[in-house]
């Protein structure tokens, strides 16, 4: 499933390695710098499995959590509302139409739709509004997704110069809202939440700021932070892996991982044909722990693999 919102160093062209290199078995699943959510919304829903997204954007988890919970409200605060034709209300219900309404928040929403909608409209609406977030985080929530949304390549940082018709996300917001519904949305430092989900079932999947473009993110990742969360991935019981990109720095410090090699198209260059470096870390060897998969010994030299989706060699193996 596609994320509603893109995200600077958003893992779209990553996932066909990500999905390959991940273990096929584990009871909870930690997307530790989520971002986008590309990845958590990428994965199948298993049944039984836990599943964490989090960012330390506060801002950002705070869109997540009005996605989740409050898609109507947060329409309504991105403007989308008043509704002037059936056909308008015809397409908002089409997306958000629920089964029941059980919500705190029935009076205020109540209030919103006999503003804009005349009966029997107002007592249909009824079923759209399962809403569990404050009007000022919806706000907020609102006021964030327009500024990824008319940034350049999602940074949240500089105007994306062209323009960009909101309702053609209604579709993805919709269902990321559906997706998320069982999905625990925490805002913690990253070290703090590896430790306080860590099992030996437990898999984490890390995309942290990469090293030396720390200032394309919004929030802070300086070297000490670095040197943090691979201390705290070494003492994990459970399956790690993390993306980077591929620089001395970090291929030294992950020492004790395997780490893997590939490329891919640069989409922050305005050079045609450029490409951009990265790395997949893992504490395991995906031989031992990907049953799923037919895994032929001879891709694991520093030779090249190549697989339908792109090229990928191991680099380093941990000594043993």
């Amino acid at each position: 499933m596609k994320s509603f919102i893109p995200w600077v160093g958003g893992k779209s062209k990553l996932l066909w390695l990500i999905h390959k290199l991940s273990p096929s078995r584990y009871s909870r699943f930690i997307d530790v710098f989520g971002g986008s959510g590309t990845v958590t919304l990428s994965r199948p829903i298993q049944q039984g499995c836990m599943e964490v997204y989090n960012d330390f954007n506060g801002d950002l988890t705070n869109l997540f959590c009005c996605v989740k919970n409050r898609t109507m409200a947060l329409l309504l605060e991105l403007g989308f509302l008043p509704l002037n034709t059936r056909d308008d209300f015809n397409v908002l219900y089409k997306f958000f139409s629920r089964e029941e309404f059980t919500d705190d928040y029935l009076d205020e929403e109540m209030e919103l739709t006999r503003r804009y909608l005349e009966p029997p409209d107002a007592k249909t609406i009824r079923r759209m509004m399962l809403e569990r977030a404050p009007r000022g985080d919806v706000r907020r929530a609102a006021d964030y997704f327009k500024l990824i949304r008319y940034s350049f390549s999602g940074g949240a940082k500089s105007f994306a110069g062209k323009s960009c018709d909101i309702r053609r996300f209604f579709h993805l917001v919709w269902e990321c809202s559906r997706r998320l519904a069982e999905v625990v949305i925490e805002n913690k430092d990253c070290v703090d939440l590896i430790r306080q989900y860590d099992r030996e079932d437990a898999f984490f999947y890390c995309d942290p700021p990469y090293y030396d473009a720390e200032d394309c993110y919004a929030v802070g990742f300086p070297k000490e932070d670095h040197q943090r969360l691979h201390d705290a991935l070494l003492e994990c019981q459970g399956f790690v892996m993390v993306s980077y990109n591929y620089c001395p720095f970090i291929v030294d410090l992950y020492k004790e991982f395997y780490i893997f090699y590939t490329t891919r198209p640069n989409s922050m260059s305005q050079k045609a044909g450029s490409e951009y470096e990265e790395i997949v870390i893992t504490n395991y060897d995906p031989r031992l722990y990907n049953s799923a998969r037919h895994w032929q010994l001879s891709i694991f030299n520093l030779s090249a693999a190549e697989e339908d989706d792109g090229r990928y060699t191991l680099i380093h193996e941990p000594k043993t």
